[in-house]
Parts: C-alpha cells; sequence; structure tokens
C-alpha cells in the first residue's frame, strides 16, 4: 500500500510523545489510521467550505470539522 503521509515522520511523532520504540507494523496502522482521519476531515471541511460558497478550505472550516 502506498502512503502520502512517511513512516519515518510517524515514527519520530511517536517517540517524541512517549513511545521508546515502534514496531514497524504498529508504525503502519499509526500511517492507515492518521490518513484514514485526515480524509474524513477533509471532507467535512469541505462541507462548510462549499456551504459558505468556496472552493478553499480555510482553518475556520477544520475548526468546525473538527468540533463537528
Amino acid at each position: 500500500m502506498a502512503n502520502d503521509l512517511p513512516i519515518a515522520a510517524v515514527v519520530r511523532i511517536a517517540k517524541k510523545n512517549g513511545a521508546e520504540r515502534v514496531g514497524s507494523d504498529a508504525a503502519q496502522a499509526i500511517v492507515d489510521a492518521t490518513e484514514s482521519y485526515i480524509a474524513k476531515l477533509t471532507k467535512e471541511a469541505t462541507k462548510y467550505a462549499v456551504h459558505a460558497g468556496r472552493k478553499t478550505i480555510k482553518k475556520e472550516d477544520v475548526d468546525m470539522a473538527v468540533n463537528a
């Protein structure tokens, strides 16, 4: 499976947040979950942008999507 997020960056974030070591299968699972979250968040934020008559997603669209 091709990822858009680099696994090394995800491992680095995990280590900055307390993980001593991250297995490759765990890193892949984090990448998959993160990409899924980003896709859902973007779809929701897009709805707010379109509702406002815009094609561009703005910060307030993302903020509303996060809190939806």
